[in-house]
């Protein structure tokens, strides 16, 4: 399994957006410029945060993004599966057993216990990590 730049770029721009919510709606040229990411990239990005109900939108001269809810309640597993998906290790576990060409062919596979576990494991630890686990701390 492997996260996409995507993913990983919208890690940093809700963990961006998390430190500076104090200062209202952010610019998008903002976000990019501190992350170090092109504005045409992070429309991609914010526009699949945004359509998970993350983020609230302002058009217009003052407009920009913040967080829609505080940090600690939204997990990593919510923003990496908004930007990748299924965080499925295999095939087989993305698309079903209907559709795993080897459960077709013999019914079962004795491997899909093991990438089942994996998959849960993985799910399990994304999703007991919120936003406010990766912020910076303050008065360290």
């Amino acid at each position: 399994m492997k996260i996409s730049t995507k993913g990983r770029y919208a890690l940093r721009v809700m963990i961006d957006l998390a430190v500076h919510r104090d200062e209202g709606l952010i610019p998008l040229h903002e976000i990019a410029e501190r992350q170090d990411i092109t504005v045409k990239y992070l429309e991609q990005i914010i526009s699949l945060l945004s359509r998970a109900g993350f983020l609230q939108s302002v058009r217009g001269k003052s407009g920009g993004y913040r967080l829609v809810r505080e940090p600690w309640e939204y997990t990593i597993g919510d923003i990496l599966r908004a930007t990748e998906g299924k965080l499925a290790p295999t095939v087989c576990l993305e698309l079903g057993p209907d559709l795993c060409q080897r459960h077709q062919a013999h019914g079962d596979c004795p491997a899909r216990a093991f990438w089942t576990e994996f998959y849960d494991t993985i799910n399990d630890f994304l999703d007991r990590k919120t936003l406010q686990d990766l912020l910076p701390k303050t008065g360290e």
